[in-house]
């Protein structure tokens, strides 16, 4: 018999209220993407788990509360090369976020691998309501990029049973995007 994940149901459904989120950040992370994190981190009372994917590691453990043991894929990569991508993203939200109320807390998880599995795991781990991505900007190498790796959102929608809330960062005019209803 074949393996059926489980599906999205409403006894799997985790209340919005006072569960965490987990949000999907890059090394430049837009304030579009944090303000809006924020906004629902306050309307539901929830705190935010921002997590970084770096997808130049690969996972040796998965821990419990969502964090990872973790190792480059190239054995030339500095050991603390990583270290020092993490300060940097902790600076940046410290200066993005105060820490006055009613700013909601919030914690920074390091992960690596794929973004939506590493995603997923977390979202697992801290039982979260919701996963907040951003979009990808149009252009031709955003283009490739997800033509290589996929949509972010797009994977987590299909693999797992929490929704998922996209942040457009940038849109196209409708005239210059062909679609399958214009034919």
């Amino acid at each position: 018999m074949p393996h059926v994940p489980p599906q999205p149901a409403t006894h799997r459904l985790t209340d919005f209220r006072s569960h965490p989120i987990v949000v999907g950040i890059e090394p430049e992370i837009p304030e579009l993407l944090l303000e809006t994190a924020r906004s629902f981190a306050q309307a539901t009372g929830a705190i935010i788990h921002f997590a970084y994917v770096d997808p130049s590691r690969y996972v040796v453990e998965e821990f419990a509360a969502g964090s990872v043991r973790h190792e480059a894929l190239s054995p030339d990569s500095l050991q603390s090369d990583w270290q020092d991508l993490e300060s940097k993203f902790e600076g940046q939200l410290q200066q993005m976020l105060p820490a006055d109320p009613p700013d909601p807390s919030w914690e920074f998880h390091y992960l690596a691998g794929r973004p939506d599995r590493a995603l997923t795991h977390l979202a697992r781990a801290v039982d979260a309501s919701t996963i907040v991505v951003g979009t990808r900007a149009p252009g031709a190498r955003s283009r490739l990029r997800q033509i290589l790796e996929g949509s972010v959102a797009y994977h987590l929608t299909q693999h797992q049973h929490r929704p998922v809330l996209s942040v457009p960062l940038s849109v196209v005019d409708w005239k210059e995007t062909p679609s399958v209803w214009d034919r």
